[in-house]
Formats: structure tokens, C-alpha cells, sequence
């Protein structure tokens, strides 16, 4: 299948620490890693190391970082065609410490480069696309993309990690709706299941069908006919590194439901390979991993 993914690519760079430092305190990192980040484009890795076509749709301005990160990108197969490139501007970091002691991570981003913009996304032939997933970033240039997505009877996901002024304003666009625990929380809610089914309530649009997960306590997902399933986290006899777990997620449930529509196959697979991330360092070899697992049932 051919995916195209919307959104932003950072250059991360990943300290690996014995217990997080106190405020003001100065620790050796026991190892330092550069990788590529950013929700999207980690999404698009684990999509094509899947098996899918996947293209990215975002921003490389000309410097160093980007050089960097692209190499990466073109490393794990993902077309950059549609890529828009600027001259001027910086690649977004994001300075990671990752504790060892419990796999939690801590994460300062740096961004000074433009979203991609809906005119440049216009520009974009969608017919060869079986599926498109946006990051939910800037409402205002979302709005015309989703719509675009929809009238060419694209099948589209949309991620919604952060708080952001108006983007509840886009729910009613996507087929599938991948909320995070941050969002919950910034929302007031202590369950993934309380959050899901207050956002049907309070919703004056018909909402598509919605995943919420939520950590340790594994996934949630409610059907638009108001059914909620939810998924067990899989156990993770050491959690390593938790950095693109909630990405991981993504894939693995649009992996899935790219092959059946079964959401409760979805939910499973996206729990089980975040759980095989959150034991390795890094993205690589999930695939792989996902291969010796058992299969769905």
C-alpha cells in the first residue's frame, strides 16, 4: 500500500543517562546517539519497514542537520518527492535525555522552520495514496488539506498529541482520529475511556473512529456506533527507550487497518509492537520483531 505522511522531521539527539539529573546538576551521559525524529516521519519508517510505499510530505530547509536526516530518511526507503525544500531556516532539534533506570525520556525541542503549507500540499497528485496520515500541528493549514484528502476519497488519520487552539475543530474530518495521554491529561482526564467518551458527548459533529492510549495501561478505541474496546499493554520485561513508542502505535494501526479494517486486530498489533520498541533502543528492526510475535488470532 502507499502511504503519504504530512508533518515535521527533527534531527534528535539522544543522551542516555543513570537516573535523571536534579535541576542545576551535571551528569555524564553514559552514551549519545543522533538519530532522525518526528512524529510523522517515524510513523512512515515503521510503515515501511512494514512492507508499505510510504512518502513524506514536509519542510528541509539547507543546512547541515537536514543533509543528516535526509540521508536517514532516504536510508528507510521513504520517498522526500514531495518534499518542500527553503533555502534559509534551521532543521528542529530536539535534545532527548533518556533515563536508563525506567526507559522515560525527556525532550527539548527547538523549531524555527514554517509548517507545511495547504498550497503546497495542493500541489500534490493524492491518486496514488491508499492512505494519508497528517500530524495535527497547524489548524489553520490542516483544514484545507484534510478537506483535499477527503474529496479525493483518501482514507486519513490525524494525530493529536498537543493541545492546540482550534484544532477540535478538524474532528469530524478524518476516518480515524490517534490521540495521545498528553492530550487527555491536558484536557482534564485521568482515563483514556472517561476522555473518549466525554469527547463523544461533547462533540456536535459525528466523530470518526478514535484510539486514545495511555502507557502501561495499554489502548483505548471508540467506534462511531459508541462501542469501546479497549487493549492491555503487552508486558515489557525491561522497559529501554520509550522515544517513538506512541508512533510506533500509529503505524501499526494503520498498518492494520489498511489490510482488514479489524480495530481490535489494529489495536492489538499497535500495542504489541509498541511494547517490542519500548524494549529496544531505537526503531530498527521492528519489523522483525513484529515477524516472530504469534499471530493475531
Amino acid at each position: 500500500m502507499h502511504v503519504l505522511g504530512v508533518g515535521i522531521a527533527t534531527l534528535d539527539i539522544i543522551n542516555s543517562v543513570d537516573g535523571y539529573p536534579d535541576e542545576d546538576d551535571e551528569v555524564r551521559a553514559l552514551s549519545q546517539r543522533r538519530c532522525r525524529g518526528g512524529n510523522a516521519t517515524n510513523t512512515l519508517s515503521v510503515l515501511s519497514s512494514l512492507g508499505h510505499d510510504c512518502s513524506w510530505a514536509g519542510v528541509l530547509p539547507a543546512d547541515p542537520e537536514s543533509r543528516e536526516v535526509e540521508a536517514m530518511l532516504l536510508a528507510s526507503g521513504i520517498d522526500l518527492s514531495r518534499v518542500r525544500r527553503l533555502d534559509e531556516g534551521r532543521l528542529p532539534t530536539s535534545c532527548i535525555t533518556l533515563n536508563e533506570r525506567n526507559g522515560s525520556r525527556t525532550i527539548v525541542h527547538y523549531r524555527e522552520l514554517p509548517e507545511y503549507r495547504a498550497e503546497w500540499f495542493a500541489d500534490i497528485d493524492l491518486r496514488p495514496f491508499d492512505w494519508v496520515h497528517f500530524e495535527g500541528r497547524e489548524p489553520e493549514q490542516l483544514g484545507p488539506m484534510l478537506r483535499q484528502a477527503r474529496e479525493a476519497g483518501k482514507r486519513i488519520s490525524l494525530e493529536i498529541e498537543k493541545p492546540r487552539a482550534e484544532i477540535e475543530s478538524l474532528f469530524g474530518l478524518p476516518h480515524v482520529l490517534l490521540f495521545s495521554r498528553h492530550y487527555a491529561r491536558a484536557h482534564g482526564f485521568d482515563s483514556a475511556a472517561r476522555f473518549l467518551q466525554s469527547l463523544r458527548a461533547s462533540s456536535s459533529a459525528v466523530l470518526p473512529l478514535c484510539f486514545c492510549t495511555w502507557g502501561d495501561a495499554g489502548a483505548w478505541a471508540l467506534m462511531p456506533d459508541d462501542l469501546l474496546y479497549h487493549q492491555p499493554a503487552f508486558e515489557v520485561p525491561r522497559v529501554v527507550d520509550t522515544v517513538g513508542a506512541g508512533d510506533v502505535f500509529n503505524a501499526a494501526v494503520i498498518d492494520a487497518l489498511l489490510a482488514d479494517g479489524d480495530v481490535r486486530r489494529a489495536m492489538r498489533r499497535g500495542c504489541r509492537l509498541a511494547a517490542s520498541k519500548c524494549a529496544r533502543i531505537g526503531l530498527e528492526n521492528l519489523a522483525m520483531a513484529d515477524m516472530m510475535q504469534p499471530g493475531e488470532g
